[in-house]
């Protein structure tokens, strides 16, 4: 088994109107659509209604495209770096800042990461876990960690710019085997935990809070 490794990426470095940014923000589009996640995460929300009503909060929610797709189901609202995008519908909340920071996240029923923890080393994602903790519905899409996926990626090298390229193994190799988000997180036996993988190279975890 490929041994975890944290390592940083390079789009986390450039300002957001880096033209490399946008190359390796489009590509990332190109991508989850290619893998699924955005499907994944609606069909989840689809069965848990009940939870999504109570407002679906998305940390690391980048551009906002998720979201923008989620805002005419259920108040929403996201977390990330980088200031409210350009164009998000003035119904979805915006808070911009360092998620390790907060003292607090937005309320909600539902919690949503694509393609983000993976970026935080085991004592981070403690404290993410602890932030969580007031949520009803953990919906996680990350990097599956292994050999073949790191194979596999080496096909869309030649359809995307430098900074994904060098990007997409960095997020491989920091990704998660089964098992292992919901221990970095520290999700107790209060949570009944589901996890899946992709063929294209995700791991998937589903926790609802026990009644």
């Amino acid at each position: 088994m490929m041994k975890r490794e944290v390592l940083p990426e390079i789009l986390d470095s450039l300002p957001p109107d880096d033209p490399r940014a946008i190359r390796s923000r489009r590509d990332l589009k190109r991508l989850n659509f290619c893998m699924g996640n955005d499907r994944w995460i609606r069909s989840v929300l689809a069965r848990n209604v009940k939870f999504a009503q109570k407002g679906i909060v998305e940390i690391g929610a980048g551009n906002g495209d998720l979201l923008k797709t989620l805002a005419p189901l259920a108040p929403t609202a996201g977390l990330d770096l980088q200031p409210r995008p350009e164009g998000l519908p003035a119904e979805i909340k915006w808070y911009s800042g360092n998620l390790l920071e907060q003292p607090s996240l937005p309320p909600g029923g539902v919690l949503l990461a694509n393609l983000f923890l993976h970026h935080f080393e085991a004592d981070d994602l403690k404290t993410i876990g602890a932030l969580i903790e007031p949520f009803e519905l953990l919906i996680f899409s990350e990097p599956l960690r292994l050999r073949r996926v790191l194979t596999l990626s080496q096909c869309v090298t030649p359809l995307v710019g430098s900074v994904t390229r060098h990007d997409m193994s960095v997020s491989i190799r920091a990704g998660f085997n089964m098992g292992e988000l919901p221990t970095y997180l520290g999700l107790s036996d209060s949570w009944r935990v589901t996890e899946t993988t992709s063929g294209l190279g995700a791991i998937r975890t589903i926790a609802k809070r026990r009644p």
